[in-house]
């Protein structure tokens, strides 16, 4: 081997150490994630020591003895309270309808109640329970056996609550599910007691399930139903349907609540330990959701797993009542802040009136009195550029080809005058935040939801602001509403040139057609908010004329 060749190899060599322990340096874990490694390496040590010696104690000993079980067919199982009537199977005690006395599906008065399950999700096991066994998982409504002893139940005011228990046997378990009802909350409890029927330890899991029809139309995208979620990084949520058909949501990190929920209804699992998972999907148009715990199932000891679950509206005063936060699961978003406090108010005044169409009036006046000094000044500012319109008329003239100075001497107009040109935006700036507030509010809120204004159109049996969260049948309060925004224009001046002036005139069109499919408690706010707002710009400008007859006298 030449000098060369010699050369060559210790470079190669050096360049592999390079290589070898520059990738390991690079890649090796952390100080905190090795000691997690330790742990989880030890304590699975610990727990495959426990299960070995579980193993060698019975190994030469039969597996427990079953006890006495006779299955029995599946039946249905109704639990009645003040609030809902639900159907159960005894075959693994899931839920085949959950039927809301409260709310109809829709305004006819022939209506049924709404079904939060529906007839197809039943076979996808809503509230129902599946162990898993190392990499086996067994759906223990349909690989399981029951039996049943008990009968319907009524749950009044004075009983407070009562129970329900099933029992059956799946994969080697013998299972007991005993539900707890309330009389006054759509809540459920459930304690679950698991005891391994064989001979050896296993680990494992137990999962708390949830299955129901989409709660709205699928192309309703102003209330689409999602899948949500709170865990210790916050509120996380998804509502594209294809992507839960395609990839699905998975949250860990100590798990609050798991839910699926339109604007007005909700099926959540609230885990009773912070170590649970969730996942959760769309399957064959049903949405679908586990809440997963993990167990350790020693022979014959008996191993019990709570969750709760809420079925129902979402009554923001009750689910702030549940735990783990589970009022955070109506949300309004962005405006959140503005939405939650403009519902109070609104309740706040339905509870004096009974009628939410009246008490948006109600609340219109207030945040219109709330904004009035604001106004105010505003529109005092478009009355002092209506009177240099004509000058800005001379100016544009003179220097109609010269842009920039145009606007240089248009600006050392107002500033001459001081006036502020931007003035008369102002108040639309401030309320846009406190309409789309207001917009999430009577979008959101369970409690607009089929509230009527005026039932019938005057004189007639037909049917109009019958539902204050729904668009007006006849779009005559947008169309009204699109022409108080014509007229409200046409008081205020433009600071821009005849072509800008002309594309604004267009604004009160656009709206006109962005608001015939908003709800008519929208359009309602929106319109009266325009008259007080017209209303308003007149005394100024009857005001301003007769301070300046005065001064003429």
């Amino acid at each position: 081997m030449d000098k060369q060749e010699k050369l060559r190899l210790v470079i190669a060599m050096v360049l592999s150490a390079i290589v070898i322990f520059g990738w390991q340096y690079l890649n090796a874990p952390s100080a905190e994630e090795q000691a997690e490694m330790a742990r989880k390496a030890a304590e699975a040590e610990k727990k495959a020591a426990a299960l070995t010696q579980q193993a060698e104690q019975v190994a030469d000993a039969p597996a427990t003895p079953a006890p006495d079980f006779k299955p029995t067919e599946g039946t249905p199982v109704t639990v009645d309270t003040p609030l809902y009537t639900a159907v159960f199977n005894s075959q693994g005690g899931v839920l085949e309808k959950f039927i809301l006395k409260d709310y109809k599906d829709t305004i006819a008065a022939d209506s049924p109640n709404v079904d939060l399950i529906g007839s197809k999700a039943f076979t996808k096991g809503p509230l129902g329970i599946i162990l898993t066994k190392g990499n086996k998982e067994f759906h223990t409504w349909t690989r399981g056996k029951w039996a049943f002893s008990g009968s319907d139940i009524v749950v009044a005011e004075q009983d407070g609550t009562k129970t329900l228990t099933f029992t059956g046997q799946a994969g080697g378990f013998q299972i007991e599910r005993v539900l707890t009802f309330h009389h006054d909350s759509y809540l459920i409890e459930e304690a679950t007691t698991v005891t391994n029927l064989t001979g050896t330890g296993v680990e494992g899991s137990m999962s708390f399930t949830a299955a129901a029809k989409s709660m709205s139309a699928e192309d309703d995208r102003y209330n689409p139903t999602k899948v949500a979620y709170l865990n210790t990084e916050g509120r996380e949520e998804m509502d594209d349907r294809d992507d839960l058909k395609e990839t699905g949501l998975s949250a860990t990190n100590g798990l609050m609540w798991g839910a699926i929920e339109s604007n007005y209804f909700i099926f959540a699992i609230v885990p009773d330990n912070d170590e649970a998972t969730l996942s959760a999907g769309v399957q064959d148009d049903i949405f679908r959701m586990a809440v997963n715990q993990e167990a350790t199932f020693m022979p014959n000891v008996a191993k019990t797993l709570k969750a709760s679950y809420f079925v129902g509206p979402t009554d923001r005063e009750m689910l702030n009542k549940m735990p783990n936060q589970l009022g955070d699961a109506v949300n309004f978003g962005w405006f959140d802040f503005l939405a939650k406090p403009m519902l109070v108010g609104l309740n706040f005044f339905y509870d004096y009136v009974g009628n939410y169409g009246i008490a948006i009036i109600l609340l219109t006046i207030v945040i219109k009195l709330i904004f009035w000094p604001l106004s105010q000044k505003s529109y005092g500012s478009m009355e002092q550029m209506k009177k240099l319109q004509p000058m800005v008329a001379k100016l544009r003239d003179k220097y109609g080809d010269d842009k920039q100075r145009l606007n240089q001497e248009t600006m050392a107009l107002y500033k001459t005058y001081k006036v502020n040109p931007m003035g008369g935006c102002l108040p639309m700036v401030v309320q846009i935040p406190v309409f789309f507030g207001l917009y999430k509010a009577l979008l959101g809120a369970v409690e607009l939801r089929h509230a009527p204004f005026i039932a019938h159109v005057p004189f007639t049996d037909l049917p109009w602001l019958a539902d204050l969260s729904a668009k007006d049948p006849y779009y005559i309060t947008p169309i009204i509403m699109g022409a108080s925004m014509f007229l409200q224009q046409k008081m205020t001046p433009s600071a821009g040139d005849p072509t800008q002036q002309k594309v604004m005139m267009f604004m009160p069109l656009i709206f006109t057609f962005m608001f015939l499919q908003f709800p008519s408690g929208l359009v309602i706010y929106w319109l009266l908010n325009n008259i007080l707002s017209i209303g308003q710009q007149l005394m100024i400008a009857r005001s301003t004329k007769a301070k300046a007859a005065a001064k003429e006298a």
